[in-house]
């Protein structure tokens, strides 16, 4: 049941500001100018491009995952147009085990697209990057946010965990983002553009290091005297089970392990090789059909296989 201020600012989105500041946005903000981590897609040289490459590489994908991955990704192309250069199978390669690997594909997509359209600078405005293959709306108003200081609101999952806990007073927001939350989000962003990026920054940072799915810390919590869930005494969630991701003996374990293979070759691989990564020949046949119709993986005439050239 969603508190009265959670009700009021979904319903007409109304609320003062000046309380909305001296509830979240400042305490919130306060807190992450004393605790944010220094991460290299933060700092004043990341750019644009840095801020982009992190968004692509951070959905789904633990931090300390992502940094060697990232640092030699932007060493190797510092511009989108380093990228757009190589074949998108170069991309696949150097995403490693990141998991997901169609991001890579979709970000050397959308490298490509802004030397082709903006020059090989990354657009500005929001528009022109929702408008890029691969970005949806999160990491549209991520990059305008977080690269260019606007005003957007950024849901990811640990900002919408923040809001469920802090004012909605649920323990977990929906499986999916709700138009009920975007509206809560956009209702709760300050009003100048550079408070807004800030407040996108550091909720974010909040859910992410302590209003954390599990085991969350209370104690360290900026918004803890306010948070309506905490308040109502963290009462369990309500909603469907929420099942964590399994891995092992999956098909995306197969795509891994086919993919693993074909990342270290230098020329393309013959079907003997791929057959040799797993013993269910069913599950590795549907595995490599998925990763050939998902465009990483391109069979040739000869029956071997390689990354994607084009």
């Amino acid at each position: 049941m969603p508190t009265a201020l959670a009700a009021d600012l979904v319903s007409d989105g109304t609320a003062d500001a000046r309380s909305l500041d001296e509830q979240f946005h400042s305490p919130v903000i306060a807190w992450f100018d004393a605790n944010a981590r220094d991460l290299p897609w933060r700092r004043q040289d990341a750019g644009p491009w840095g801020v982009m490459v992190s968004e692509f590489m951070l959905q789904q994908t633990p931090v300390s995952r992502v940094l060697p991955v990232y640092e030699q990704w932007l060493a190797r192309w510092p511009r989108p147009a380093d990228l757009a250069e190589e074949a998108p199978g170069e991309a696949v390669r150097a995403w490693g085990r990141l998991g997901y690997p169609r991001r890579a594909l979709r970000l050397h997509g959308a490298a490509v697209a802004i030397t082709e359209r903006h020059g090989g600078d990354v657009p500005a405005q929001h528009a022109q990057l929702l408008a890029l293959p691969g970005i949806g709306e999160y990491t549209a108003a991520a990059v305008a946010s977080f690269a260019y200081g606007q005003r957007h609101a950024v849901l990811d999952t640990n900002v919408r965990r923040v809001f469920a806990r802090a004012v909605t007073g649920v323990q977990y927001p929906p499986n999916a983002t709700t138009a009920a939350e975007r509206k809560l989000a956009r209702a709760l962003l300050p009003g100048d553009e550079r408070t807004a990026s800030r407040w996108a920054a550091a909720s974010m940072e909040l859910g992410a290091l302590v209003c954390t799915a599990r085991n969350e810390d209370c104690a360290r919590c900026p918004l803890a005297d306010r948070c309506a869930w905490l308040r109502a005494g963290k009462p369990a969630h309500e909603g469907p089970a929420r099942r964590g991701q399994t891995y092992a003996g999956t098909d995306r374990q197969v795509r891994g392990k086919l993919l693993a293979v074909l990342r270290e070759a230098v020329t393309p691989v013959p079907q003997a090789a791929l057959d040799r990564v797993w013993d269910d020949a069913v599950q590795r046949a549907r595995a490599l059909d998925g990763l050939v119709a998902d465009g990483l993986v391109e069979p040739l005439p000869d029956g071997c296989y390689r990354l994607p050239l084009t």
